[in-house]
């Protein structure tokens, strides 16, 4: 019987798999990636989040100004204890918040501002007239009244057609009179007796005036209640009758003059601390605020739209983007290429030129490191795939064949654009001339100037590129003999276009799928890999081209 004895690395691999997976990186997930995405996306978009507050704070500014300027004065005073006389002489009657609280309310009674409305004379100011409805209230009340009609009763609406519909002067003064209410405040100061009556008006005279007028109403309210006490009989000395008619007489005047009283008024229940000045600025609308806080709110709207954006955006801007969705290599991002004929915007654009030819050094030593032809020591075929019409594939094909020549390569360059054939290289005859006729593939090599030829795919004659067949052996030996010359490049048409783009990517070692920033889909890119894969393609990964990192 024999026994089978494990060894050191079947018996370590039992334990502990050598094929087992690397470990999920664990801090892919969690706030700090949160963190570092939302700081990554403002930054990339810090020009529209920028122009977003800048253009709400512009329309705040220009909201804010064309509001009306109100201004707004107030006047205090402090509640004292009443003095209620009785036998034993005139007592203090206690004061506490709740009695705080009435005389508040008495301040802002009906009957009190209408004595000030009567006695400054206000049912003729403009401000306080009814004024015109706007477009949304009109439409609003439009609305209202077809659904009152509608659902009104022949009955109701008989007896209200009975009664008398109030004039138009009358309904003039009841508007100007509620108008005039609501520009009027009264209110504590903090938990003191001390009450702020204050008034608004786009007019810098009348707040001051109305504000002192209350007050002053007040006072001729709490005064003449004394009075007619005193008339009643409670006190009938002559010389108190005459201190309280000088008191009211002072508060009567003093109302409808729209100032304070110019006599001291010890019987009312309230001394005056502070009267209501003339104010020297709006109160109203704070327009720096109103700025500001149009600036946050554009602010905050443009980061929700980017958010949603880059929420449902599938573009592809960075390699990171197409990580977990596709197995590609990234080869290198191509910056955007400036040909600028100024010489002052060539001095500003030279640092570009240089990312720019920097970037496709980089693709062509990938290329060299990467292809197993150039390992195995011979002339490589390099297919340039684009996902979508334009990709920037043809442009990215001439520098590279510029780069490839300059280091002393011979390079052939077979693209689908015609205006970019190199000077001095130029052929008249293309790949579908030479496939469809019968003259040997040799005449189709043209002289190279500076390493490098540059040969059409497409021929000029349309009816030809209607009937050609680019997967006839014929086209393999044409890209062959260039083959023999030096390295090939093949500027295909994008995959959208026509399936001649998988057909002649056959025929190179290497193909490289071009991409463009923020305008290739990351699907596109998905989908052009599963293509290419069902079609026996070796795919050397993808480049992104005017990339702004």
């Amino acid at each position: 019987m024999t026994l089978e004895r494990v060894g050191m690395v079947e018996r370590a691999a039992r334990i502990w798999p050598i094929d087992q997976e690397p470990p999920k990186d664990t801090h892919a997930d969690g706030p700090l990636a949160l963190i570092r995405t939302i700081l990554t996306v403002t930054w990339r978009y810090r020009i529209r989040l920028l122009l977003s507050a800048v253009v709400g704070a512009i329309l705040s500014f220009a909201y804010a100004y064309s509001l009306p300027r109100t201004y707004h004065a107030s006047a205090t005073m402090l509640l004292e204890p009443r003095y209620v006389s009785g036998a034993n002489g005139a007592m203090p009657q206690g004061l506490d918040l709740n009695s705080a609280e009435s005389e508040l309310q008495i301040i802002l009674s009906e009957r009190l501002l209408s004595s000030v409305f009567q006695s400054l004379r206000l049912t003729n100011n403009a401000e306080l007239a009814p004024q015109p409805p706007g477009l949304i209230k009109k439409a609003t009340s439009s609305v209202v009244n077809m659904l009152a009609i509608a659902t009104a009763d022949t009955g109701t609406m008989r007896d209200a057609n009975d009664q008398p519909a109030p004039s138009t002067e009358e309904n003039r003064d009841r508007v100007a009179f509620a108008n005039f209410v609501e520009r009027v405040s009264a209110r504590r100061v903090g938990q003191s007796y001390v009450v702020d009556v204050g008034y608004a008006s786009s007019d810098p005279a009348l707040p001051a005036k109305v504000a002192n007028a209350i007050v002053s109403a007040y006072i001729l309210q709490s005064v003449t209640a004394k009075e007619q006490l005193a008339r009643a009989g409670i006190d009938t000395l002559q010389g108190r009758l005459d201190a309280l008619a000088a008191q009211v007489a002072a508060a009567s005047d003093a109302m409808q003059a729209g100032r304070l009283p110019d006599k001291p008024t010890p019987d009312a229940d309230a001394k005056i601390t502070g009267a209501a000045l003339y104010p020297l600025s709006p109160s109203s609308p704070r327009i720096s605020l109103i700025t500001a806080f149009g600036g946050v709110v554009g602010l905050s709207l443009g980061a929700m739209i980017l958010a949603l954006g880059v929420a449902f955006d599938r573009k592809l801007r960075e390699p990171k983007d197409l990580a977990n969705e596709s197995h590609l290599s990234f080869l290198g991002a191509v910056p955007i290429k400036r040909n600028e004929k100024s010489l002052l915007r060539r001095l500003f654009r030279r640092g570009s030129h240089q990312a720019y030819s920097a970037s496709v050094r980089d693709l062509r030593t990938s290329i060299d490191l990467l292809a197993p032809s150039k390992r195995e020591g011979r002339h490589a075929v390099i297919a340039l795939v684009g996902c979508a019409k334009p990709m920037g594939a043809a442009t990215l094909g001439q520098d590279l064949a510029r780069v490839m020549g300059d280091s002393g390569r011979t390079v052939t360059i077979f693209t689908t654009n015609r205006a970019q054939q190199l000077d001095g290289a130029q052929s008249t005859s293309s790949l579908a001339d030479v496939l469809g006729s019968s003259s040997p593939v040799s005449p189709l090599v043209p002289q190279y100037g500076d390493n490098v030829a540059t040969l059409a795919i497409h021929s000029r004659d349309a009816r030809i590129n209607s009937a050609i067949d680019f997967c006839s052996p014929k086209a393999r030996e044409t890209i062959d003999v260039a083959r023999l010359n030096g390295d090939v490049i093949l500027d295909v048409m994008s995959m959208d276009i026509s399936m001649d783009a998988i057909a002649l990517a056959r025929y190179a070692d290497i193909v490289i799928i071009v991409t463009q920033f923020a305008r290739t889909s990351r699907d596109d890119v998905i989908a052009a890999e599963s293509r290419l894969k069902k079609a026996g393609l070796q795919i050397m990964g993808y480049v992104i081209t005017r990339s702004k990192a």
